[in-house]
């Protein structure tokens, strides 16, 4: 049995690119003491450095930037953005980037190509301007997909809360602000176990969206994440410890035998899941898109998982939310699979509901 994949696997800071301002911040402070060996190079911007952000020949660095790099910086636009799918808003970010190098992954286009991670170290205000948003929703007028109680806000959206937590509290402490707030529970999604999160104490106030996928593509595609066996196994434990523990079937991709790869899976989740967790048991169906510029990049460093990405015959150009152009499954050959995916999910896993599917 292969040991379970620890943070020291993923991290192991060697360099660490700061604004200046980071040292009037007791975050920054806790942090540059934590990883006292590495080197510190001073920045102006965290969305400012020439060696990692916009330099595609870091693709021949790409895991070994993610592991020894870390960047920080000040978050200064402080926005929730309305979302409609498993939040109702998606909060400033505590963080940027990711250690964990998935193939798919979106967010290398928008913040260089290796993207190490970014921490942010002024929590306090960002938790403030949380305070007050809060505050002004009021009471969630009706049930709805996203919750029956709570206005839901998304957290690492652009990184993996999951790895974010080994490294600082800025997780902790928003899951401590969390418990606080009558109106509110916040939510993420991970596909990195980090068994020290069992210890938080969330009070059903944070909501952890496990991502699941074939174990066979999942070795292909997902780089550097904890085992999805390993994600399965920790699943009733965190129903334990207090969180709502959901699943996100992400990202669905399409390939020959992909139906009895997930028959195969969801055979392990009915048989590891004890009826606690499968009775709050909600998933996410997401079906893969891809991008033409991260498809370029990708084959400089991953080009076998590019084989079952990138399909051009099967795909159609997509521009997403924010104006990006995007690939996705063809719309008449996507709504067959999201079907077949949904009626799958209904048929295997009787007790999962399905937030939503596209």
């Amino acid at each position: 049995m292969l040991q379970e994949k620890t943070i020291d696997d993923l991290l192991d800071i060697e360099e660490i690119y700061l604004e200046p301002a980071v040292y009037n911040y007791e975050r920054g402070k806790e942090i540059l003491a934590k990883y006292q060996g590495a080197k510190l190079i001073e920045v102006p911007s965290h969305w400012k450095i020439p060696e990692l952000h916009g330099n595609e020949g870091s693709i021949n660095d790409w895991t070994s930037i993610k592991k020894h790099v870390l960047v920080l910086g000040i978050k200064k636009s402080l926005t929730c953005r309305p979302n409609t799918r498993s939040s109702h808003f998606v909060a400033p970010s505590h963080s940027n980037g990711c250690t964990m190098a998935c193939s798919y992954c979106y967010v290398p286009r928008r913040k260089g190509y290796a993207n190490p991670i970014t921490i942010f170290v002024n929590i306090e205000q960002i938790m403030n301007y949380l305070r007050r948003h809060t505050a002004k929703q009021g009471v969630l007028p009706q049930p709805d997909h996203i919750d029956s109680t709570y206005w839901v806000y998304e957290f690492g959206e652009q990184g993996d809360c999951s790895t974010d937590a080994a490294i600082c509290n800025n997780v902790k402490d928003l899951m401590n602000l969390f418990k606080e707030l009558p109106n509110a529970k916040l939510t993420f999604a991970t596909k990195f176990v980090n068994r020290q999160m069992l210890t938080y104490d969330p009070q059903l106030k944070t909501r952890i969206r496990f991502s699941l996928m074939p174990h066979k593509m999942s070795k292909l595609v997902d780089v550097r994440t904890s085992p999805v066996s390993d994600r399965i196994d920790v699943m009733n434990d965190f129903a334990d410890a207090g969180y709502e523990v959901n699943i996100n079937f992400a990202p669905v991709i399409f390939y020959e035998g992909w139906v009895e790869d997930w028959m195969i899976l969801f055979d392990e989740l009915n048989g590891k899941l004890n009826e606690k967790t499968k009775q709050q048991l909600t998933c996410e169906i997401i079906f893969l898109t891809h991008n033409e510029q991260l498809h370029e990049v990708n084959v400089g460093w991953h080009p076998k998982a590019e084989e079952v990405l990138w399909k051009p015959e099967l795909q159609e150009v997509k521009y997403s939310e924010t104006g990006g152009k995007n690939v996705r499954y063809k719309r008449g050959f996507k709504g067959e699979l999201v079907q077949t995916m949904v009626d799958m999910v209904k048929d295997q896993l009787p007790y999962c509901g399905i937030r939503y599917a596209f």
